[in-house]
């Protein structure tokens, strides 16, 4: 064969700068394309909530109103998806035990069974119980008050997302709600015991989730980590851990969904969740047997045993969290359709099911599209996760929100899930501190400020940031809907 000139060789070196140039923007126009097309989806989405919504309350006076709240009910719903579910499912694929794509499909089933079989309670509180309907006289005014909500909430929301910062949306439309109803007949229409709950439920909640994740993981690391016989401890410990999860849940799911078909008290719902745990850790006994005979007697074979809880725990929180925050979309949402169809602001808000299905199926459509993102940065950027820590956090979140919506109480997940990581990474920090002391004790030397500074297992930054994120969100979501509110009357 002949040897190619210089000229083709020169050609062909051409053709591949060329071919890569082309690749290189194909890849660069596929990147631009999947935001697009997210973003398509979602105003798609929106536009069909508000079509059908007109096609459910038909033609007649306030339709229009109630079209556009549900476009914004829809939009809300769309941001608590891409926010605030990350903190369901972060833990899980930060520890590898779920991939994204598992963790998105798990994560939009139980946020919609969650929404629409346990979610009335808590909306109740939302459209009624901070800013009552009584206390303000005109219809009209209320209506506009709770689209500044909505608007403003949702706005922010969307900002916080952007800009990756897990924010509360629990925070976002309480705020919104107050400073819409502050902005329509003054501090007196806001009910401030209410408010009062709910605020003190934010400093509580992380620090609940915080302290029972911690815990979890001294129990977990004392009886079973640090045993002599790590396996013959794990087949004792972690049936038991699964029974009181699925215990939790059944407890929770009588005392939400069956009371809707039959009066039970809270008596009833937890003898059905012991029940419900004694039957799940007999059923499991067996199942962790088998799957720790091949196993090695090393933590890292130990953390695979909590694989299986650690998803069945994610997905109790994703049902918890459906039933707790499709609130935050749709409380104001069914506070604007009571008072466009009733003539009595005081009666109780009642909940159409088209209104619960548009934030169920939101909050999903919202994680679908748009929560890989923050599921990443809470699952692998604030600490480091493995299995056991990650359960830790899951079932520490889920029981602290299942009894605070068990309450009708709209806590901020956001702040129990994340409140539960830190838990666990400051814990792991005290130990490693408790068992360095010790160490240095023994051989007579104190701990270098290096050595100290190195034992950092929580990022700081996120901590700074997140917290900053939190304490901004009331009173800026306060301010834009009150400045929407007005804008709103100078408009209309």
């Amino acid at each position: 064969m002949d040897e190619l000139s210089p000229t083709k060789i020169n050609r062909w070196k051409t053709l591949d700068k060329d071919l890569g140039r082309i690749a290189l923007l194909e890849d660069a126009s596929a990147m631009i394309a999947r935001p697009t097309v997210a973003v398509g989806l979602a105003v798609i989405f929106i536009l069909v909530c508000g079509l059908a919504a007109a096609g459910v309350v038909g033609a007649g006076p306030g339709t229009i109103t109630i079209v556009i709240a549900a476009a914004f009910g829809a939009y809300m719903a769309l941001n608590i998806g891409a926010n605030d579910v990350a903190n369901n499912m972060g833990p899980a694929v930060g520890a590898n035990a779920l991939t994204m794509s598992g963790a998105l499909v798990i994560a939009a089933i139980f946020e919609t069974a969650g929404s629409m079989i346990a979610g009335g309670d808590v909306v109740s509180t939302i459209s009624s119980g901070i800013v009552a309907p009584s206390a303000v006289a005109d219809p009209t005014i209320f209506i506009r008050a709770m689209m500044a909500a909505l608007i403003a909430s949702s706005v922010w929301l969307n900002l916080a997302t952007w800009l990756g910062a897990p924010v509360s949306t629990t925070h976002a439309i309480v705020g919104g709600v107050m400073g819409a109803g502050v902005a329509a007949a003054g501090f007196a229409a806001v009910q401030w015991g209410t408010l009062g709950q709910i605020a003190a439920s934010w400093v509580i909640s992380p620090v609940m989730g915080g302290l029972i994740a911690a815990i979890l993981l001294a129990f977990i690391n004392r009886y079973i980590k640090d045993a002599s016989d790590r396996l013959d401890a794990a087949r004792r410990w972690v049936p038991a851990l699964i029974g009181l999860m699925a215990g939790t849940f059944a407890a929770y799911l009588a005392l939400k969904g069956l009371r809707q078909v039959a009066d039970i008290s809270m008596t009833q719902s937890l003898l059905l969740g012991l029940a419900v745990g004694l039957i799940a850790w007999a059923i499991f006994r067996p199942i962790i047997r088998r799957q720790s005979e091949a196993m090695a007697n090393r933590k890292r074979d130990l953390k695979k045993l909590f694989s299986l809880p650690l998803i069945a725990s994610a997905a109790l929180l994703s049902f918890a969290h459906g039933a707790n925050d499709v609130a935050n979309a749709v409380g104001p949402l069914a506070a604007i359709v009571h008072a466009v169809h009733s003539a009595d602001a005081s009666e109780a808000v009642a909940i159409p099911t088209w209104v619960m299905a548009i934030g169920a199926l939101g909050i999903s459509f919202g994680l679908l599209l748009f929560g890989p993102r923050l599921i990443r940065l809470v699952g692998q950027e604030i600490t480091k996760l493995n299995q056991m820590r990650a359960y830790c956090v899951a079932l520490s979140a889920a029981v602290t929100v299942i009894a605070a919506s068990a309450l009708g109480l709209p806590v901020s997940s956001t702040h129990i899930a994340l409140g539960g990581v830190f838990g666990v990474g400051f814990f792991r920090e005290w130990e490693e501190e408790r068992r360095a002391r010790v160490l240095n004790l023994k051989k007579g030397k104190p701990v270098a400020p290096e050595e100290r500074k190195r034992r950092k297992l929580v990022r700081r930054v996120h901590v700074l940031g997140i917290g900053a994120a939190w304490v901004v969100t009331v009173p800026l979501t306060a301010l834009l809907s009150a400045l929407i509110f007005w804008s709103i009357g100078l408009v209309s």
